[in-house]
């Protein structure tokens, strides 16, 4: 099998970032974004995922995190694409419900070549710690831009912040996982026979 692995390195005024993504790893994760709840919910990404990430990034966090954040989503994005490769072979789909203590969400993906993102979610408070809540939907819809992913994301309960976002952390993990299992099939999984 032909390694799935891509290395993106993106340098604005804003950020410097180095990605290297291995979809077909085992959870491990070296993460340097200094925005340690980010850290955080990307690790939980990668254990449920079952993906490598190393990840380094330098950015304008004096000014606040929105540029990091967004940028790791569009490099996270683009590593994502760059290692499905043709599409050959890939499961495609998957959805499903993720629960964390009292939260719940509801995630459904389509690898699919074209992008489009809905994110709903009513969270009780705009920060956690010092990370605007508002940035989770900012990464979600970068990611999924350049990974050209269809991605939909309902979270049905929760009242705690930190459980309701950890939940579609994890459960985009694993399902972005599952989406991206090889099947055996050498066909591309679309009755036009491209994606």
């Amino acid at each position: 099998m032909t390694e799935r692995i891509a290395t993106i390195k993106r340098d604005t005024k804003e950020t410097s970032i180095n990605i290297k993504l291995n979809l077909d790893g085992n959870g491990r994760s070296t993460l340097k974004t200094d925005i340690p709840f980010f850290d955080h919910m990307l690790d939980l990404f990668c254990v449920h995922g079952n993906f490598d990430l190393d990840l380094t990034l330098k950015g304008d966090i004096e000014i606040d995190y929105h540029h990091s954040v967004e940028d790791v989503g569009i490099c996270l994005g683009k590593a994502f694409h760059t290692a499905l490769g043709d599409f050959k072979g890939i499961k495609r789909y998957s959805s499903g419900l993720t629960p964390m203590d009292e939260s719940l969400s509801q995630i459904a993906i389509d690898i699919s070549n074209r992008p489009f993102l809905s994110f709903d979610a009513d969270f009780p408070k705009t920060k956690i710690g010092t990370f605007d809540i508002e940035l989770v939907e900012e990464f979600f819809n970068a990611f999924v831009i350049n990974s050209k992913i269809s991605l939909h994301i309902k979270i049905l309960t929760g009242t705690n912040l930190h459980h309701m976002v950890e939940s579609c952390f994890k459960g985009f993990g694993r399902l972005l996982s599952e989406a991206s299992q090889l099947t055996g099939s050498s066909k591309v999984p679309s009755s036009k026979g491209l994606l």
